[in-house]
Order: C-alpha cells, then structure tokens, then sequence
C-alpha cells in the first residue's frame, strides 16, 4: 500500500465518521463543526483524485461561507436541542424506510458512471492545460446555459429568501420595499434656514476695592 492510497482510507474514515456525527450530536453547534470537518475531509480526497478546484471551492464556498454563516446562526437562534429531539424515534422507523429508499435510487444511478474502462483518455494537449482551465472551458462553452439557469434558480432562490425575511410579522420589524423606494428626499429631510444668534460677550467681575481679588 502506497502513501496516497493510506491517506485515502484515513481521510474517507474520518469523513465518514463526521458524517455520522453530524445526524448523532446532541446539540446543533456541534453538528455544524461535524460538517465543516467533513467537508474538509472530502476536500482532501478531491486532492488526491488531482481535482484540486472542486477541492478549493468546496473549502472557500462551503466551509469558508455557507458553513461558517450557519454556524453564526445557530449560535444566534440559542436552538433548543430537547425540544427538537422530540417525537425522534416516533417517526424513526418512516425515516429509515424512506432513507433507505433514496440510497436506493442513488445507487441505481451512480454505479454505472463508476464504470471507468469505457472513460475516454484525455489527449496529451488537455493534460497539459490542468484540470481547472478545461472545467472552465467545459462550463462556459458545453454547458453554458445550464450555468445560466442555475444562475436564475439561486437568484429566484435569493430574492425568495429575502421576501421571507421582510414578511410581516408579529415580533419584528416590517419594512416595505415599495414603500422605500418611492421614497424622496423632501419626504424624509426638512431644510429650515434660521437666523445665526450670537451670544453678546459679558464683562468680568471689577475686583473688590481695597486689595487684590483672591
């Protein structure tokens, strides 16, 4: 067994182990700090498979900002752990039978594009361009409208996320975007021209007579 192949097994065990804890901690903090290290791990096996873009992005995108901005949260919200725990193994057995189901499906789909003796080889000029140009070559020339629609689908997605967030409701502060912007600058400042009054000087207090003042 070579190093890359024991660093496999390490870093796949230790990814499956995060993952594992990260349906089996306690408490939701210790979760996302589960995920973050699973996503690390499976930056390290995008490594060794010479992917080193999906390896960096899945470190910058997911670790650096999505896991890091859910983590804020959750710290934020102050969650209750026991109050989401319960009714857990009351719906347990329809979640096994259903997750089961899925790995299923995703099995009957993904084994066939593990078969790789029908891959094509890449070309000797391909292997000299690195693997992050012909992605980029491949994602802005083969597939540039799917690119364009998973762009629409994350706006929607935003825009979604933020009607969510400025719906009215009962413990915060409701905020209008028409409202805001046929707002104008007569409506909101006022320009009231006063005169300048200047404060006459007063004279100092006369000494007492008959010595210095102390």
């Amino acid at each position: 067994m070579d190093i890359q192949t024991a660093l496999f097994y390490v870093f796949s065990a230790v990814l499956l182990f995060a993952a594992f804890r990260v349906i089996t901690a306690r408490t939701p903090v210790y979760a996302a700090l589960y995920l973050v290290l699973a996503f690390f791990n499976a930056s390290c096996v995008w490594m060794l498979l010479r992917a080193e873009f999906l390896a960096i992005a899945l470190v910058l995108v997911y670790v650096g900002a999505v896991m890091v901005l859910f983590l804020f949260v959750v710290m934020m919200l102050d969650l209750n752990s026991s109050t989401l725990r319960e009714g857990f193994w009351k719906h347990f057995p329809l979640a096994a039978i259903v997750g089961v189901v899925i790995i299923l499906e995703m099995a009957l789909v993904l084994i066939p594009g593990f078969d790789v003796r029908s891959a094509p080889l890449p070309d000797a000029a391909e292997l000299k361009l690195g693997n992050t140009k012909l992605l980029g070559i491949e994602i802005y020339t083969r597939y540039l409208y799917p690119l364009q629609i998973a762009a629409v689908l994350l706006l929607v997605a935003i825009i979604a996320a933020i009607a969510l967030t400025l719906r009215r409701r009962k413990d915060s502060k409701y905020i209008d975007p028409a409202e805001q912007v046929r707002a104008k600058k007569a409506d909101r400042v006022r320009i009231v021209k006063m005169k300048a009054e200047v404060e006459a000087e007063t004279p100092p207090p006369a000494a007492p007579a008959g010595g210095e003042s102390k």
